[in-house]
């Protein structure tokens, strides 16, 4: 049975980058463009209305920016899309704030066509964080040294921090239960307890709230 296509809204103030990034994305035959915005308002008004499977989301916007309106997208819908921040410069504060925020990642405007088609891909059909190097070097960038641990440390069984400390190398749910020597649906239901207790909606989220609480460190 053929999946159906992945469905995208582009959000930027930039027509010819909005532009650029329809043609490459219509190429695909898996992939299809739902709408386009130019605000970080109008963002929000066109995912409701299209419910589009991933937002291309620029960062920096007039109106209401990229993490705002992420942030409004993840509050008002029941399911909503993964969104993508897409920036100039991966250390960007913005970026930063945009995956405290729920954005699934983040890709680089200088990113050729080949890693923006898989970029969408990954987010919107794997159970894996996109690029994690680059998500665990920002969140280590922005860790405090020494945090005091918050209540979902302690709530945490020791399976469920074992499963978040191999999320945040970008394991999948089946390399997990492989190294851990379970099952996938085993593996499965710690990352959703995992998810539950830190309070966040996604991988990713949980990966930085577990650099932020010195939960999981960055490697020396």
């Amino acid at each position: 049975m053929t999946r159906p296509p992945i469905r995208i809204v582009l959000a930027d103030d930039e027509r010819m980058v909005r532009t650029a990034l329809r043609a490459i994305l219509s190429g695909e035959a898996d992939l299809e463009v739902a709408g386009e915005a130019a605000t970080g308002a109008e963002a929000v008004s066109v995912v409701r209305q299209t419910r589009p499977d991933v937002v291309l989301m620029d960062v920096r916007m007039p109106e209401v920016d990229g993490i705002r309106a992420t942030e409004q997208i993840l509050a008002t819908l029941a399911e909503p899309p993964r969104i993508v921040v897409v920036t100039t410069f991966e250390n960007d504060s913005y970026v930063y704030d945009a995956l405290r925020a729920g954005a699934a990642g983040f890709l680089l405007k200088r990113a050729d066509a080949d890693t923006l088609v898989q970029a969408v891909r990954l987010v919107a059909r794997s159970d894996t964080l996109l690029f994690p190097s680059a998500v665990r070097g920002l969140a280590a960038e922005h860790a405090r040294a020494n945090p005091a641990p918050p209540a979902w440390v302690a709530r945490l069984t020791d399976r469920e921090g074992e499963v978040l400390r191999l999320m945040a190398t970008g394991l999948t749910n089946a390399e997990i239960a492989e190294r851990m020597r379970v099952g996938p649906a085993t593996v499965k239901t710690h990352v959703a307890s995992v998810l539950a207790k830190t309070g966040t909606r996604d991988r990713t989220q949980a990966v930085i709230r577990a650099y932020e609480a010195g939960f999981t460190k960055p490697a020396s």
